[in-house]
C-alpha cells in the first residue's frame, strides 16, 4: 500500500530538513509527524505488514477512519510480511525515525525491546480513548506487557483452524443437525473422520501446509499440555510429548490423509478443487475461499481446531497489535491522534472480522449479538480462549526464525523422508543453535 500523498500545502519532510519548517514556524515532532503546520492537519504514521486479503480490510478501515477524523491526516505504509518488516521497524525505531504507531505481532513483542525500542502505553490513555482493560481476554491482555508495563494494544487473533467442506463432510454423515461439524475426540476419532472424508474426494482427508508444520506442532505439543521454555542459554521441552506430536504427522501422510508435500497455495487448492474435504489452514484463507466460489460462498464453514489430547482445543496463532515506537520526544497532539486510530481500528473491528477472518480481540465486538449472527466466524470464536502464541525467545514468533528452521524439518516428516525420532533429535540441535546466537536487539 502506497503512503497517502500529503495535502495541498503541507510541507514536505525534505522541506522540514532543509529549513523550511523552521522559517515558516512548523517544528519537527518525534519521528516526523506533523501537527498543524500550513495543512492544520496532524499527520499520523502508520505501518503494517499485512499486504494480504486482510491488508485490503484494513486499507478500507483506514479510509473510513479518514472520513470520520478530518483533523488527521493518517499515513500508513505497508512493508513486506516478516523480515523485511521487522528489520524496518527495528531500524526506525533504533534511530528515532520509525513512525508514530505500527502493527505487529504480539508474541515478537519481546524480541523489539520494549522500553528501548517501543514505547510504553499508559493505561489510563486507553481509558481516555474508552479502552478498558476488561475489554479483552486475560492471556492476550497480560501477553502485552513487558516488565509491568502496557506496551501493545491487541486487535485480534488469528490462528490455526479447522475448515470443512459442508458437502462431503455431510455425504459421511459428520454434521450436526445444524449443519456444523461434529467434534471429534482424541487422535483416532480425527483419524477415523479424515479416512472416511477420503473415501469421498479419493485422494486426501485434509490438506495442510506441510512447509508450516511448527503451526501443527505447537498445537499438538500445548493440546498436552506441554511446556517450552528459553531461559540462561538452555530451555526446557518435554520430550515425549514432542514427539507424540512429530508422530501424528508422520502417521497422517503415511496413510495418505494428508499430503507428503504442499505449500500455503498447494494446501488451499487442495481444498477448493475438492482433493481434500477439511484444510488446517489459517483463518486469514476465509476471502479466499468464498471468491472461490463466489454464487455459493456458504459451501464451506469453519471451526476450531480438534481436540487430540486432554479435551484442549489449543491452537497455535497469534494477535496483530498496535506498538507505539521509540520517539525521542512525542508531539502531544499526535501521540493523542495515534491512540485515537488504534482505538478507532479496535472499536469498529467487527468489519476486520466479517472480511478479515480474523477474530476481534476487543470482547464489547466479539462477545456482541451481531457478531455471534456472523457465520462462520461465530463457529470458531472461542479461538480468541484457545490460542497458544509461541514460546517466548527473540527467534520465537511469527515470522521468526524458530518457524522456518522447524518447518523444514517437519516438511520432511511429512514427506516421509525423516523419522520422528530423528525430527525431534534434528529440532533439539537447531534449538540448541538458535539459543547459542545473540539477540540482534541487544
Amino acid at each position: 500500500m502506497r503512503n497517502h500523498p500529503s495535502p495541498p500545502g503541507s510541507i514536505s519532510r525534505r522541506a522540514l530538513l532543509t529549513g523550511t519548517a523552521a522559517a515558516a514556524g512548523v517544528g519537527l515532532a518525534g519521528c516526523g509527524s506533523i501537527t498543524g503546520g500550513l495543512s492544520g492537519r496532524t499527520r499520523v504514521k502508520q505501518w503494517n505488514l499485512l499486504a494480504g486479503g486482510d491488508g485490503a480490510i484494513m486499507t478500507e478501515m483506514h479510509g473510513d477512519f479518514s472520513a470520520e477524523h478530518p483533523d488527521v491526516e493518517l499515513q500508513a505504509t505497508t512493508f513486506g510480511w516478516g523480515t523485511p518488516f521487522y528489520t524496518r521497524l527495528v531500524m526506525g525505531a533504533s534511530s528515532g525515525n520509525a513512525s508514530d504507531i505500527a502493527t505487529i505481532h504480539l508474541s515478537r513483542l519481546k524480541s523489539l525491546s520494549p522500553g528501548t525500542l517501543m514505547d510504553p502505553i499508559g493505561v489510563d490513555e486507553l481509558k481516555d480513548h474508552g479502552l478498558n482493560p476488561e475489554d479483552f481476554p486475560e492471556k492476550i491482555w497480560e501477553k502485552a506487557f513487558a516488565d509491568d508495563e502496557l506496551y501493545a494494544i491487541p486487535l485480534d487473533t488469528h490462528a490455526l483452524v479447522n475448515y470443512y467442506n459442508k458437502d462431503v463432510c455431510g455425504q459421511v454423515g459428520a454434521l450436526n443437525p445444524d449443519g456444523t461439524l461434529l467434534v471429534t475426540d482424541g487422535v483416532e476419532e480425527y483419524f477415523d473422520l479424515l479416512r472416511a472424508v477420503k473415501e469421498v474426494t479419493g485422494e486426501f482427508g485434509t490438506s495442510l501446509d506441510t512447509f508450516g508444520g511448527w503451526r501443527q506442532f505447537w498445537a499438538w505439543y500445548r493440546q498436552q499440555d506441554g511446556e517450552m521454555t528459553f531461559a540462561d542459554g538452555d530451555y526446557e521441552m518435554d520430550d515425549d510429548k514432542a514427539l507424540a506430536a512429530i508422530e501424528i504427522m508422520y502417521k497422517m501422510a503415511e496413510e495418505g490423509l494428508c499430503p507428503t508435500f504442499a505449500d500455503g497455495g498447494q494446501c488451499s487448492a487442495n481444498f477448493e478443487t475438492g482433493a481434500a474435504g477439511l484444510v488446517q489452514v489459517g483463518n486469514w484463507e476465509i476471502n479466499r475461499f468464498k471468491l472461490f466460489n463466489p454464487d455459493n460462498p456458504e459451501w464451506f464453514s469453519m471451526t476450531e481446531m480438534p481436540s487430540f489430547y486432554n479435551g484442549n482445543r489449543y491452537t497455535q496463532g497469534d494477535c496483530h497489535s498496535f506498538v507505539l515506537p521509540r520517539h525521542n520526544s512525542w508531539d502531544p497532539d499526535v501521540r493523542e491522534a495515534a491512540l485515537e486510530y488504534a482505538a478507532y481500528m479496535l472499536q469498529h473491528s467487527f468489519r476486520w472480522g466479517e472480511g478479515g477472518g480474523h477474530t476481534p480481540a476487543y470482547l464489547p465486538v466479539t462477545e456482541s449479538a451481531e457478531y455471534q449472527a456472523l457465520q462462520p466466524n461465530a463457529e470458531y470464536s472461542g479461538v480468541v480462549q484457545n490460542v497458544q502464541f509461541d514460546p517466548d525467545a527473540w527467534f520465537s514468533g511469527s515470522a521468526a526464525r524458530l518457524f522456518d528452521e522447524t518447518g523444514s524439518i517437519f516438511n520432511q516428516v511429512y514427506a516421509l523422508a525423516m523419522t520422528p525420532e530423528d525430527a525431534l533429535a534434528l529440532m533439539k540441535e537447531r534449538i540448541e543453535t538458535l539459543l547459542a546466537l545473540p539477540s540482534p536487539v541487544d
